[in-house]
């Protein structure tokens, strides 16, 4: 059986290392039963360390957490894959995509993966990959299966 692949956003980054966000219980029970690849992108660790900054002990945690392996991070800053998610922006710029979510789109593309961490159901529900591909967003529909 083919491993799962799981593309990673900030917010459940944020929740699962601040107890008081309102996602922190979603993001820790859907989280620990997955087993698979868990990858992100650069930008959002870097939008994560930003929002976890104010938070006591936050930045140290995600480090550890880093450290661990348990999440792998994505190559973003190159200038062919900066290129793209400009394009990618532009072309969602109504709904909107920040360039976060531009790299986890592209990253799921390069790994053919629908399975999503997000809590952006607004975004993830809009946005294809593959140009008509749906993500399946995993904190919110456990039970769907799309790959």
């Amino acid at each position: 059986m083919k491993s799962k692949i799981y593309v990673v956003d900030t917010g459940p980054l944020v929740a699962l290392f601040n107890r008081k966000d309102p996602a922190h219980g979603l993001v820790r029970s859907g989280w620990g039963p997955l087993f698979g690849k868990f990858v992100t992108t650069g930008a959002v660790i870097t939008e994560t360390f930003h929002m976890l900054q104010p938070l006591a002990g936050g930045t140290e945690a995600l480090a550890g957490f880093l450290r661990k392996g348990l999440v792998a991070i994505d190559d973003t800053f190159a200038q062919s894959r900066l290129d793209a998610a400009v394009e990618l922006m532009a072309r969602y710029r109504d709904t909107p995509m920040d360039f976060a979510d531009a790299t986890l789109v592209l990253l799921a593309e390069r790994l053919g993966t629908p399975n999503v961490l997000t809590l952006d159901e607004l975004g993830f529900r809009t946005f294809l990959f593959s140009g008509k591909r749906h993500f399946r967003l995993v904190l919110q529909d456990p039970s769907r299966d799309f790959s």
